[in-house]
């Protein structure tokens, strides 16, 4: 089954920074700021978003490469506003460029692959 995708479609999120995001929380540094594993999984799930509801049923997305630059820190408290737009589909993969900015300006930016799947299948060959 072919699925394709409307060009440049895109999503935003928003978050704030809690201390379950932050780097000391999921074990990825010891300061209490925005950590890079956070970012990257708000990166994924705009990503995911920007598609979402173009993807027939029993079909799914997932991720596969994250190439980004965490550029600046965020403190706790402040807000995190994600974008993501699909830059280029061949056939069932999918590139997004994503960027990150807190109330200060950028925080990150980079690419992201996903690629589209079909849900059944897939958990047949986890299971094998």
């Amino acid at each position: 089954m072919e699925i394709n995708i409307k060009g440049n479609s895109s999503f935003v999120l928003e978050e704030t920074v809690k201390y379950e995001t932050t780097a000391k929380a999921v074990g990825s540094g010891l300061m209490e700021v925005f950590a890079t594993p956070a970012m990257i999984a708000l990166m994924e799930k705009t990503s995911m978003m920007a598609v979402s509801e173009q993807i027939p049923e029993g079909f799914n997305t997932v991720g596969t490469r994250v190439e980004v630059d965490h550029i600046k820190a965020t403190p706790l408290g402040m807000k995190v506003r994600c974008e993501a737009t699909l830059k280029t589909q061949d056939g069932r993969k999918l590139e997004f460029e994503v960027v990150a900015q807190d109330e200060s300006g950028l925080i990150g930016k980079g690419l992201h692959t996903r690629f589209i799947i079909n849900e059944e299948r897939f958990m047949q060959k986890i299971a094998q």
